[in-house]
């Protein structure tokens, strides 16, 4: 059974925000929400995925949770012995069985504890860290930007730490302004028991260029992430929604809202056909993450330029699936001096 307290983070009532739905997921750390009446009456569930899907039909943080919870999750009464609870989760493929009584009181949760070896990647993680950083003199005037002290430890390498205590032992970093630097800090990554290797540009080859450079052919999806981000993004999970949706390139995206700050006003000709105050426009944007399959790579040239959105292009004009992949963790691209001032009370680095 699980611990009361987190059990207690993972439990939201009906009346319950998608933006109680996130903070629950980042605070109990379980990847489930259970939400429940006024007394305690299981009413559903809502995963990762759930919210992901309710931004996609257009849902913001302020929707109720009524919205996107599964409402008829798989459960188990009380009375249900422990191992019967398991093996209903192992056929079932479920990490989290909730338990009710008679009367669908939620008591308790079995979570499919991870009793094997702790999940390991061959995925390589290819770390963008070649920006000269302009934005940032002179900070960067004798220190790469992603070599940037956060909390006492370059950003780089919160970027470096995250992705090892996901899985994944295997990186490449792409450099070019100041490679010195970051080489004889990281060196070949024994220090953190894991490999890394480097390709050098020998001129800036845009956002996905460097890719090419990489010698060994690979046999696996990378994880592409720029060197500037600090990020809670789960790799597991974006590696999932890639092969789920069987792409060949998945691009991270995150909700952006602009607001106009002045009335609008609607015309048909001359006529005024209504009136809108301060409306509020939402897109998509580009989080600056990325899945690729090497296929992907195989469209780029040898040491050719080419950003981002120019090989997801390719790969679309080729007829391949390209997909988006919506993100609500924690996410702050460190690109102006503000950001530096920002970053440790707005991104919490050691969770």
């Amino acid at each position: 059974m699980i611990d009361k307290i987190l059990l207690n983070q993972a439990i939201l009532n009906v009346e319950s925000t998608l933006r109680d739905a996130i903070s629950s997921l980042e605070l109990s750390g379980l990847q489930v929400v259970i939400v429940v009446s006024h007394d305690s009456i299981l009413l559903g569930m809502i995963t990762d995925g759930d919210i992901r899907r309710g931004f996609m039909r257009g849902h913001g943080l302020d929707t109720s949770v009524e919205n996107v919870m599964a409402t008829s999750p798989l459960v188990v009464d009380i009375t249900i012995p422990r191992h019967e609870a398991v093996k209903l989760m192992i056929e079932h493929k479920i990490h989290h069985l909730p338990v009710v009584d008679g009367e669908s009181r939620l008591v308790d949760m079995y979570l499919l504890d991870d009793i094997h070896a702790k999940v390991k990647f061959n995925n390589t993680v290819v770390i963008m860290a070649g920006g000269f950083g302009k934005r940032l003199m002179p900070h960067t005037k004798d220190c790469p930007k992603p070599m940037l002290p956060i909390n006492g430890k370059p950003m780089l390498e919160h970027i470096l730490v995250r992705a090892i205590a996901q899985g994944f032992s295997n990186f490449v970093i792409s450099v070019f302004y100041l490679p010195h630097v970051i080489k004889d800090y990281f060196k070949n990554g024994e220090a953190w028991n894991v490999t890394i290797s480097y390709v050098q540009e020998e001129s800036p080859l845009g956002t996905a260029g460097a890719l090419s450079l990489i010698p060994e052919k690979q046999m696996y999806p990378l994880i592409v992430t720029n060197g500037d981000l600090l990020t809670n993004i789960g790799y597991k999970e974006i590696l999932d929604h890639h092969s789920k949706l069987s792409s060949k390139a998945t691009m991270a995206v995150r909700d952006h809202e602009i607001q106009n700050p002045f009335g609008v006003v609607n015309t048909e000709g001359f006529s005024i056909a209504g009136f809108e105050e301060k409306p509020v426009y939402r897109s998509l944007i580009n989080a600056g993450v990325y899945v690729l399959d090497p296929l992907a790579i195989e469209l780029l040239s040898d040491g050719g330029v080419c950003d981002m959105p120019m090989l997801f292009e390719r790969l679309l004009n080729a007829g391949h699936s390209t997909t988006v992949f919506p993100m609500h963790e924690s996410w702050l691209d460190v690109g102006r001096p503000d950001d530096l001032k920002l970053v440790t009370s707005a991104f919490d680095t050691s969770k």
